[in-house]
């Protein structure tokens, strides 16, 4: 059966590993962007801004997807506005592809913020779930631009007749360079920066979070799962969470990464340190470290994403997910979680992006 997907922010960390698996698996793909990622074999870049109707009816002009898959958000200051711009993303998207009559499922990405709150209430008290999270869990009564998404998607569903699947990943793992959420190479950075300037390579976040139980998403356990989804009949019109599908706790995890970058690890000491302040001011050592190893990227802001990892380190209760949804209805993909930052690291520094 023919398929053609179009992939809405390929350029991102969820998008760009799509991509890959998706031509991996004799997909037509089509990457849609601001600034379209032009380094994937085989994949159709589409310049396009979202928020613009007209720039995606003239990019979409000659292609018909059959599936949609939608990673990308933008950030705004209040999550009012977040709701109106994501929305709008959305909606736009969906109505520039509802003449064509080709759309047969469309997946959208969001994430454990659908539990756990907005930016502006995450995490809060009176907003606590309770955990392992369940898709049944209903949605908090406060506002969040995922609901906001959703809502859009299910909209165009019932006009359009596509089938649709929503994808709740947990802290996705995985390269990419310019992401907004990315805690893995945050954290690979931290490690780089602490090795070579003799800091200690300090955990940041909560007791809760270091002594409680965790998970994670790779990124190619994600795509796997959103590609498996769209053509899987028992898991049309569903919502799933999307982990590795094991558990960790932080006080073991943290000296694993540090192993790796051989520095010494340094656990929680009963006061949180926030990584958006302990790295504030390296963009200065980050220029001098890749300067000297040849390295990329000397830009930290690019690599780095602080200000998130400290929202998922930070939380004062232990967050994990239930994947049994998703494996009674057929996906048995598994990950190690310790591997997939093992992966990550050997990744970006075989890309010469760490040291």
């Amino acid at each position: 059966m023919n398929r053609t997907a179009l992939i809405v922010g390929a350029s991102g960390i969820t998008g760009s590993n799509l991509a890959s698996e998706l031509i991996s698996q004799g997909w037509n793909t089509y990457g849609l962007a601001r600034n379209p990622n032009r380094n994937i074999q085989n994949l159709h870049p589409v310049t396009a801004d979202l928020l613009r109707p007209e720039s995606l009816t003239d990019a979409l002009a000659d292609v018909a997807p059959t599936h949609v898959f939608i990673t990308s958000w933008m950030r705004m200051e209040t999550e009012a506005e977040n709701i109106r711009v994501n929305a709008a993303m959305v909606r736009n998207l969906l109505n520039a592809l509802s003449p064509k009559k080709s759309v047969r499922h469309v997946a959208l990405v969001t994430g454990l913020k659908h539990y756990l709150g907005p930016f502006e209430a995450y995490a809060k008290d009176g907003f606590l779930p309770e955990t392992p999270l369940r898709e049944e869990q209903p949605r908090l009564d406060i506002e969040n631009f995922y609901y906001a998404q959703e809502d859009e998607v299910y909209a165009a569903a019932a006009h359009d007749g596509f089938t649709w699947s929503i994808h709740r990943p947990h802290t996705v793992i995985g390269k990419a360079v310019g992401n907004l959420m990315n805690l893995g190479t945050t954290l690979a950075v931290y490690a780089s920066i602490c090795k070579d300037t003799g800091r200690p390579f300090r955990w940041p976040g909560s007791e809760a979070q270091w002594n409680g139980l965790s998970d994670v998403t790779d990124v190619q356990v994600l795509s796997k799962h959103l590609a498996w989804a769209a053509t899987t009949e028992a898991a049309q019109n569903e919502a799933f969470n999307v982990v590795n599908g094991d558990y960790f706790r932080w006080k073991w995890m943290w000296k694993q990464l540090a192993d790796w970058f051989n520095i010494e690890a340094v656990g929680f000491d009963g006061t949180i340190r926030p990584l958006e302040a302990e790295m504030a001011q390296d963009g200065p050592f980050w220029q001098e470290i890749a300067k000297k190893h040849s390295l990329v990227e000397p830009d930290l802001d690019r690599l780095a994403s602080p200000w998130h990892t400290d929202l998922d380190l930070g939380r004062p209760i232990e967050v994990m997910t239930d994947m049994s949804k998703s494996r009674k209805a057929g996906f048995t993909v598994y990950q190690r979680t310790e591997e997939s930052f093992y992966n990550l690291f050997e990744q970006l520094r075989s890309d010469r992006l760490i040291p």
